[in-house]
Parts: C-alpha cells; structure tokens; sequence
C-alpha cells in the first residue's frame, strides 16, 4: 500500500541555522523557507538524492512544532512520509485495521501541494506517520 519513503521530518528551534548546516557543511541542495500557515510551520526542503529531509520551524506559539521543541529543545525528528496513490483508499484501508488518523480524518494540502494525512504515532511504534498522494 505505501509507496517510496517521501520525506523524513526534523523539528528545528532555527530553521535557517540548520538549512545552513546542511547546505554549507553537509554540500545539500535546500530549498528556500515555505510557510505553511494551515499546518503551523515554516518548511524548508533539503535534497538528498533518493528522499528529502524536511526541517520544521514552528510558525507561531501555537504550532504543533512549537510543543514538540518543547521537550526536545534542540529539535529532532517529527515524523516520516510515505507516498501513496489513492490517499482516500489508504485511509479507509487503515482505519479498518484500527489505525487512527489525527485531525478530522480529511486530507489537507501539505508543503507540495498534495493532499496528506497523518496517522497517530501510537499505532505505529511511536512514529507519526504523514501519507502524501502522489
């Protein structure tokens, strides 16, 4: 049912301190800062040849983000993204099996202007899990 690993999310207290890290010391290729107002975060991409890494910055006091650098101050990662091809079939596929999805159980528009979904860490050995549509 999943696809290729998308992406793999890094919560960050300093969204340009750590696009530097990766971009000068690493030699990545970064993205300019996109703010994502719906999901609480300013994202940057970095492209590591067969996936990405995300690195969130809260975007607001409010931000999920913002509570996740809470107990881990100096970041760490938020969660993993795997493409599907039919979001709405993998919800429903999943939620037969008892796996929980957050929020209203709706796809919302993600940082590539795809429909996503998050799945509940507790069903799935503590990782919050992101679906994209590709």
């Amino acid at each position: 049912m999943i696809g290729k690993l998308n992406h793999v999310a890094v919560a960050v207290p300093d969204l340009g301190a750590a696009a530097k890290v990766y971009r000068e010391i690493m030699g990545a290729t970064v993205s300019g800062p996109q703010a994502l107002p719906d999901h609480g975060v300013t994202v940057v991409f970095v492209d590591v040849g067969n996936t990405k890494i995300e690195l969130l910055e809260p975007l607001g006091d409010s931000s999920p983000i913002a509570k996740f650098l809470e107990s881990n101050p100096t970041g760490g990662m938020h969660h993993l993204c795997f493409e599907v091809d039919d979001i709405i079939a993998a919800r429903n596929r999943l939620t037969e099996q008892g796996a929980r999805v957050l929020g209203d159980g709706e796809p919302r528009e993600g940082a590539h202007g795809k429909p996503v979904l998050f799945l509940h860490p507790k069903d799935f050995t503590g990782t919050l899990i992101e679906l994209e549509q590709v």
